[in-house]
């Protein structure tokens, strides 16, 4: 009687344990004396045959020996194990029976009786490779055996709860892994896997057992690149450590080393990595969690997985669920990981981007932009410098060690990787400075910073920090204050070093802790301003879908934006970052369509919803009519609104008065949009300084970058509340007066970014008034001229108001002065439009004065009459000058308001609300609502 089906072996080399687990060639009842007998083998480490005496058949049934056959069918290799000396169901061709029979002593040895090279070839490609290497060993019936048991259990369920009641106690299972046979490893592992994921039966006591012995597998297997074994272990250690805590429990204490090297032995496998990578995640992304020094040891595994070009996305997604929990786990002391993670994305972009740089047009404009590219790619790369840096001396300051035994550190492994090779090379040799938190913060924010400036516009290098984790990083930055905690915590070992030299003052205590820092040395890390860099790029990153995803899912982070949005939170007091904070929301949940209102001729393009970029910013973001709406026609017709979620909207508390008064309002009547000028900024420009000085700075560079750091944000604070019938934004552009403070493009070129950005946002869709400061009022000028040649007729018939203030319509005295002095100063490539008549500026009044002539755009424009201070020296000596000067500050039609005793930069700084640079644009703006109401 036949009681095991004959295998035919597979001749086709499967490379996965997908394909190696075939259709079973074994019965779904299989008899439980034969499940029996194959353990028996297993358990005892081979098989002792008895010959019946009489040749008769026993009390069960059954005659003849017991034992394990090979033959060879037309030259189809066929494997049986028999259980009867009448083998009539074999084919007696090319080896009989008696060949088997001959070979049925005590320790039955298998005879290699089909040496043909045809017959070696189609065993050693059969689906377990190996098989053959262990047929030729002394004792053939475990493999057998093995192979037995692991067929039954593929072919039914029946067959697993039998497996599992004769073994109870997992001791066959757990033999076959300890086996030193290749094939029997290889079997053991795929009947443990089977095993473990029938949930009909009961979790085996052996399971942490046999988790470990597979882990050991894996580690031998990897290391002797013998990929087919590793697979198939990894399938079912993935199975033990998802269904048993005590497995998992026992591979944290003792298994870690091992999984580590694994990773290490298989770079290039990618089937490996992904089942180590989901491996980890299940070990330390449930109740259990990796320690701190056991995740500074994984952290450049981690990253590499995470960053790498060559990373499945199934391995990433691991990667970066885990450094998340490294993250959230160990807060302030993970800082040196968080570090590296950044620093590892900003040379990732900067290596993709290189390429792009090279190839230049040859337009004036486009070799311009290329400087400008250049010019911040190699600003980047000096703090992509910086910040290795910095990761390799927290490193070495967190771990205790000196620069030269760092390599001992459980960092070593993440200083090895590319960005942190040559900086630390350096630091050996020349010793590891000192850093602190403060030093560590103002690295990350600067990293965050160029990441951002670096990407904004580009699309590809946003997917690319996308998929590899910025929004882990992050969420981080936003939500956590690890910094100030990491500067807590030096503050108090700070303290401590002094107590213990006040209670010991001995000369060796004193130079023990020579080194140690002063705890009022301790600085304060500029938190707020990483928060704001971290929301900046983010508002970039959540234009892209998969972003919106993520963090709508993520219900605390939607809860945070809010709250900051409207000001709520602590750490969320900058006009910036609350910005930032909203405009991420609208990004993220508007569903509406926002091209209704364009006309069919608009080359804005049928966006479905507004987006609001980084040059966009909102005054009053927690005022009601930021709500993410409907489409601008849709809204005031249907009254349908489309919020951020019913359910953040009923959490809302009430806001302030002035918010209040603004929230009767369904659909604002304008939008009035603010444009700062040269070397201003989005809110500084339009901030009252307290001494209403220009500058205190001895440099032309430093020219309204002092003035309006603190004090009334007149827009937001007055007018919002004197004006609540409008929208404010206001925008922000780079400019620079020389090329020695960095690389800023061209009037047309600026021009032409913001005007896409405007249309993106929907502003245009209905009346629209711009109020610009210097050359602000240029950069509308030419962004209207733009407008129109492109047809975007909806924003020039819109636009009907602008105020300038102080602003250069036929040129500036400032700009001819670096321009004549060309050689020492080096211009800015804007500041060479500004000239006095230049045509390009004569050209771009015309047009304006064309659209006031027809009706369609009034005009307020005010002047400064006091001369500005450019350089000051010592003993009170200054240069001043009157930068725009009343003949070029009036563009020859509409309402001129000449401001007494202003400057240059304090003519859009008003006083007080009695203040005519206030009481005039005022008038203005509800002239303005009266006609368009």
């Amino acid at each position: 009687m036949l009681i095991a089906a004959i295998m035919e072996i597979v001749t086709s080399n499967c490379d996965d344990v997908d394909k190696a687990l075939l259709k079973p060639l074994l019965p779904k009842n299989a008899e439980t004396r034969d499940i029996a007998a194959a353990i028996e083998v297993i358990e005892e480490g081979g098989l002792h045959m008895d010959l019946s005496s009489e040749n008769k058949d026993d009390d069960d049934g059954d005659k003849g020996i017991k034992g394990i056959g090979i033959k060879i069918l037309d030259g189809a290799t066929v494997l049986g194990l028999a259980r009867s000396s009448d083998l009539s169901d074999l084919d007696h061709s090319d080896v009989g029976n008696n060949e088997i029979a001959r070979h049925v002593p005590r320790n039955p040895l298998l005879q290699n009786s089909c040496d043909s090279s045809l017959t070696q070839a189609s065993l050693s490609s059969a689906v377990i490779p190996g098989l053959w290497d262990d047929l030729h060993c002394e004792h053939v019936a475990v493999p057998f055996a093995a192979w037995a048991l692991a067929n039954w259990a593929m072919a039914s369920q029946e067959n697993r709860c039998r497996i599992q009641d004769l073994d109870q106690d997992g001791n066959a299972i757990m033999t076959t892994l300890l086996a030193p046979e290749r094939s029997v490893k290889w079997h053991g592992s795929l009947v443990a896997r089977l095993l473990l994921e029938d949930h009909h039966l009961p979790l085996n006591d052996s399971v942490p057992d046999w988790s470990s012995s597979l882990l050991s597998t894996i580690f031998h297997a990897t290391k002797n690149e013998d990929i087919s074994l590793a697979l198939v272990a990894l399938s079912a250690f993935l199975v033990s450590v998802e269904r048993s805590t005590k497995a998992q429990k026992v591979v944290m204490d003792k298994g870690l080393n091992l999984l580590r090297d694994a990773a290490k032995h298989t770079v290039k496998h990618k089937q490996v990595q992904e089942m180590l990578a989901k491996a980890l995640e299940l070990l330390c992304t449930g109740d259990m969690q990796l320690s701190l020094e056991e995740s500074q040891r994984w952290s450049g595994i981690l990253l590499q997985w995470a960053c790498g070009r060559t990373s499945s996305d199934t391995v990433r997604s691991s990667a970066i669920k885990i450094l998340s929990h490294v993250l959230e786990s160990h807060g302030p002391s993970s800082v040196a990981i968080s570090q590296a993670w950044l620093a590892i994305l900003l040379t990732e972009i900067l290596g993709s981007n290189k390429i792009s740089v090279k190839n230049n047009g040859q337009k004036k404009s486009e070799i311009v932009k290329a400087q400008v590219d250049q010019s911040n790619m190699h600003s980047a790369g000096q703090i992509a410098n910086q910040l290795a840096g910095a990761v390799i001396c927290l490193a070495g300051s967190q771990s205790g060690t000196s620069t030269r035994n760092i390599d001992t550190s459980p960092l070593a492994d993440l200083l090895s990787l590319n960005p942190f090779v040559t900086p630390y090379k350096n630091q050996k040799k020349d010793g590891m400075p000192k850093i602190d938190a403060a030093d560590s913060a103002i690295a990350t924010l600067r990293g965050i910073k160029a990441l951002a400036h670096l990407c904004s516009q580009d699309t590809s290098s946003l997917e690319k920090i996308s998929d590899f984790g910025i929004l882990c990083l992050l969420r981080r930055f936003l939500l956590c204050d690890d910094y100030e905690k990491l500067a807590a915590m030096e503050a108090y070992d700070a303290s401590r070093v002094f107590e213990a030299q006040e209670m010991v003052q001995s000369t060796p205590s004193e130079s023990s802790t020579a080194d140690h820092k002063d705890q009022s040395s301790i600085r304060v890390p500029p938190t707020a301003h990483v928060r704001r860099h971290a929301a900046h790029l983010l508002s970039i990153l959540s234009l892209l879908p998969n972003v919106k995803k993520a963090i709508m899912k993520d219900e605390t982070w939607c809860e945070w934006l809010e709250e900051c949005a409207c000001g709520k939170l602590p750490g969320c007091n900058d006009l910036k970052i609350q910005s930032y904070a909203r405009a991420t929301l609208l990004n993220i949940f508007c569903k509406g369509n926002s091209s209704g209102d364009l006309e069919s001729g608009d080359a804005s393009g049928t966006a479905e919803c507004p987006r609001y970029n980084d040059v966009i910013f909102f005054i009053n973001p927690e005022l009601p009519h930021w709500k993410c709406k409907q489409s601008e026609k849709s809204s005031t017709r249907k009254g349908g609104s489309e919020g951020s979620s019913a359910e953040m909207d009923s959490n809302r508390e009430s806001l302030s008065d002035k918010s209040q008064q603004s929230s009767e309002l369904q659909d604002p009547i304008l939008d009035v949009v603010f444009v700062h000028g040269l070397r201003g900024g989005p809110y500084k420009t339009w901030r009252i300084s307290e001494d209403k000085s220009s500058t205190k700075s001895g440099l032309v560079e430093k020219i309204d970058q002092e003035a309006g750091k603190q004090g009334t944000f007149w827009p937001s604070e007055w007018l919002s509340v004197d004006f609540p019938e409008a929208r404010l934004f206001t925008l922000k552009y780079k400019t620079n007066l020389t090329q020695w403070s960095g690389a800023s493009l061209p009037l047309q070129e600026v021009s032409s970014l913001l005007l896409h950005k405007l249309i993106e946002a929907g502003i245009g869709n209905r009346p629209v008034v711009f109020v610009t400061h210097s050359m602000g009022g240029l950069v509308v000028k030419q962004l209207l001229h733009k407008a129109k040649l492109e047809n975007i007729d909806s924003l020039v018939k819109n636009t009907v108001g602008v105020v300038f203030y102080s602003c250069p319509h036929f040129g500036s005295k400032l700009a001819d002065v670096p321009w004549r002095m060309g050689l020492v100063l080096r211009p800015a490539p804007s500041i060479g439009e500004l000239r006095s008549g230049s045509p390009r500026l004569v050209e771009l009044n015309d047009f304006i004065r064309n659209l006031h002539k027809k009706g369609m755009l009034d005009v307020l424009s005010f002047c400064e009459t006091k001369v500005t201070p450019i350089v000051e020296g010592y003993g009170g000596w200054a240069f001043r000058m009157e930068i725009v000067p009343l003949e070029s500050a009036y563009p020859g039609f509409g309402e001129l308001v000449v401001l007494e005793s202003t400057d240059h930069i304090n003519s859009c700084k008003p006083l007080s609300r009695a203040d005519p640079s206030y009481t005039e644009i005022l008038e203005f703006l509800q002239k303005l609502k009266a006609r368009y109401a």
